[in-house]
């Protein structure tokens, strides 16, 4: 409903407009995007584990009721993995809700790997509703040996 309707225009209720007004696209105003905002409540609403182990990382996510294909497992800037996807929820026209909990739609996470992360060996598994994504660790560098210099005599 609009406030001036009702005769309630202020520069105070021009401001509030203003800053509850999401715009569409990338940027504008230097305000956030409808975009960002639906990908932090995405990344928010997708709780996960990060372990480390002695060879590898691994990054658990409950995805109950999804196929692996409703699921996207990639590493973006050769540093970050995402885990995306989508849960959509069954429709039948036979059946109405009484009750609606489950969290529908888009999901998201984002973790910046370490520097010993091996981005080429990633291997993801979903077993029983539990993804698990491993993330091998890079050999640790060898030691660097001290280098001999010469004296020369003057």
């Amino acid at each position: 409903m609009d406030a001036r309707m009702f005769g309630l225009e202020t520069p105070r209720v021009a401001a509030l407009h203003h800053l509850l007004d999401v715009p569409d696209g990338d940027k504008a105003g230097g305000g956030a995007t409808r975009t960002y905002v639906r990908d932090a409540r995405a990344m928010a609403a997708t709780p996960a584990d990060v372990k480390e182990l002695a060879g590898a990382y691994a990054f658990v996510v409950d995805m109950p009721g999804l196929s692996t294909g409703d699921i996207r497992v990639q590493v973006e800037d050769e540093r970050v993995l995402v885990i995306s996807g989508e849960r959509r929820r069954e429709e039948r026209e036979d059946a109405k809700y009484l009750r609606m909990e489950r969290r529908m739609g888009k999901f998201m996470r984002k973790f910046v790997l370490p520097d010993n992360a091996d981005v080429d060996k990633v291997a993801a598994v979903c077993r029983d509703g539990v993804l698990t994504v491993t993330v091998e660790k890079l050999p640790p560098p060898e030691p660097k040996k001290p280098k001999t210099i010469e004296i020369k005599v003057a």
